[in-house]
């Protein structure tokens, strides 16, 4: 952070900060002197082309001090050297910032109703192709009904990812968790309403900070708790984002992180005849042969292909979200231009 904000040192009035609360427009940061409240500048707003652009939990910012107020001015966000996205929820397409600048992404789902391996796979997209190191945790294991065959499940989704069983309730499991919540760590929970990462919260630090509310014990479906992201410092050093329940998932951007996910799926396709081979209906398909033979799952077949089916459409929209926002700047670079040129002819 400290080379990042180097351009900025020279201004006396200007300091750096970190956003730890984002809530209706409003922000809360954690400045050289102790916690701010904070707004987004208005030139800033004005520049920013997506939502993207604006400060996010977890951002380093730039920020100027109003005089005579305990608030300040955000008028730069920093460069992230992580950035978990989703697609916004609804039917915008624009890009969502749910976590900036995290070290590790604690994957969430419960041992109840709530686990679902075609879930995790998203997860686990967003999280690779984040840039921070992803950690699956399932809870409840006191519900589930066996847990070996659960753990097995996730795991041949998960790959290489490791994996816990905790009951934050109880505090089992909790130890190898505080391995990864160190001094300068940030660490952020991502889940469904109701599968603990508020409790998880809570038992790392050591006290309630966060509201807890119980499952419908129907459908095992989460009740919103935490109802806006939150940096929370937790003892020791670290420092653990909880973020609220999701209930869209939609991909973003994810590169290459497709190949890492699905890497069992990328290794029958070498032996495709066709190097283009889209696995559906191409003769001699490695991939289907191997759904055939039963070496690879049914499923996880569908569901990669549900999944790049998503991405070609996702691909088309981001492309006339471009030129939407092409023609936008080429706007804002006209009007500054005007402007500049009447302040030369006074």
């Amino acid at each position: 952070m400290a080379a990042l904000y180097e351009p900025w040192r020279a201004r006396a009035e200007h300091e750096p900060a970190r956003v730890a609360v984002e809530f209706n427009h409003l922000y809360r940061v954690y400045g050289l002197d102790g916690d701010l409240e904070a707004v987004v500048s208005g030139r800033l707003k004005h520049h920013a082309t997506s939502r993207s652009e604006l400060p996010a939990v977890g951002d380093w910012v730039v920020v100027r001090r109003r005089a005579d107020e305990g608030r300040a001015s955000i008028v730069h966000v920093l460069p992230r050297r992580s950035c978990f996205s989703r697609k916004a929820a609804g039917g915008v397409t624009d890009e969502q910032v749910v976590a900036a600048n995290v070290d590790v992404v604690f994957l969430v789902m419960a041992l109840d109703g709530d686990l679902s391996p075609r879930r995790l796979e998203r997860y686990l997209l967003l999280a690779q192709d984040s840039g921070a190191a992803s950690v699956v945790l399932l809870t409840k294991p006191d519900l589930c009904a066996d847990l070996p065959a659960s753990v097995a499940e996730v795991a041949a989704v998960s790959g290489p990812v490791p994996v816990h069983v905790l009951n934050p309730r109880t505090g089992d499991g909790m130890d190898a968790i505080r391995t990864y919540v160190t001094h300068g760590r940030t660490c952020a929970l991502l889940g469904s309403s109701g599968v603990g990462k508020s409790t998880i919260v809570n038992r790392l630090v050591g006290a309630v900070v966060q509201r807890t509310r119980a499952v419908r014990e129907a459908d095992s479906k989460g009740r919103h708790t935490t109802i806006h992201r939150e940096l929370v410092r937790v003892p020791g050093g670290g420092l653990l984002l909880d973020t609220p329940g999701m209930r869209e998932l939609q991909l973003w951007d994810v590169g290459g992180a497709v190949e890492q996910a699905f890497e069992d799926v990328e290794r029958h396709a070498e032996s495709c005849r066709f190097t283009d081979c889209r696995h559906r209906d191409e003769p001699r398909c490695g991939v289907k042969t191997a759904v055939a033979e039963g070496v690879l799952p049914a499923a996880r077949l569908a569901s990669y292909l549900a999944l790049q089916d998503e991405l070609s459409h996702l691909a088309r929209q981001q492309d006339e979200r471009a030129k939407i926002v092409e023609k936008r700047r080429g706007r804002i670079g006209a009007k500054a231009l005007r402007q500049s040129v009447r302040l030369k002819g006074r």
